[in-house]
């Protein structure tokens, strides 16, 4: 205990300040900021150039993501206007250089509407080979097994549409169903309803769907 109290007698007693010491902190302060206040007056003087120049860039870049937008939106609104226009007057051409002249979903679209006019298979093959979206690529598929599926025994006809043989299709349970039908014409019943079994079985599957592999069991 004798000692504790011994340390603590011998620990430096804060010292305060004079009012001479508090001046000279308060000059050394003023200066400080003072030779702050010059650096950055130097270097502003010196790269002032830079520093404009990399205001102006930033300024650009947003103007023109600005007017980009604006671009984009304008020619949204010029394709949505050339497609209802093309729509409504039936016009099957019009559909169809919108469609070499837009992106995405949109041609896509503009051509499948195209062929729904003219009925001009070939657009059906572009479609499904180099359309822009998967839905639209399988549902052309879907349409090309419907118009040449008569020239196809049922394997070959199941292989065509094998690319729809997934979940992932959004006409995958229609492709199995027109299969399962294709079967049953060429007299497989035994794959048919393999087919039709599954689709029954399936708890996605579509209730329309559902119930026409049901009527054809």
């Amino acid at each position: 205990m004798k000692n504790i109290l011994q340390r603590k007698q011998n620990l430096k007693q804060p010292v305060k300040k004079t009012r001479e010491e508090y001046a000279e902190d308060a000059l050394y302060r003023e200066v400080w900021e003072d030779v702050n206040n010059e650096k950055t007056q130097k270097f502003l003087k010196k790269y002032w150039r830079y520093i404009v120049s990399a205001i102006l860039v930033a300024m650009i870049i947003v103007s023109g993501v600005q007017l980009g937008n604006r671009m984009y939106m304008a020619r949204k609104i010029a394709t949505a206007q050339v497609y209802e226009a093309a729509v409504a007057d039936f016009d099957a051409n019009a559909l169809a250089n919108l469609a070499k002249n837009s992106k995405g979903a949109t041609s896509d679209l503009a051509l499948f509407q195209s062929y729904l006019l003219d009925k001009d298979a070939s657009k059906l093959e572009s479609l499904a080979k180099d359309g822009n979206t998967r839905d639209f690529r399988d549902l052309a598929k879907l349409h090309l097994a419907s118009i040449n599926g008569d020239k196809m025994e049922a394997v070959e006809f199941e292989k065509y549409l094998s690319s729809l043989n997934t979940k992932k299709s959004p006409f995958f349970y229609s492709a199995r169903l027109m299969v399962a039908q294709k079967y049953l014409v060429n007299g497989d019943t035994e794959k048919a309803n393999k087919i039709l079994d599954e689709i029954i079985a399936d708890k996605d599957a579509p209730a329309t769907i559902s119930a026409n592999a049901q009527m054809l069991r």
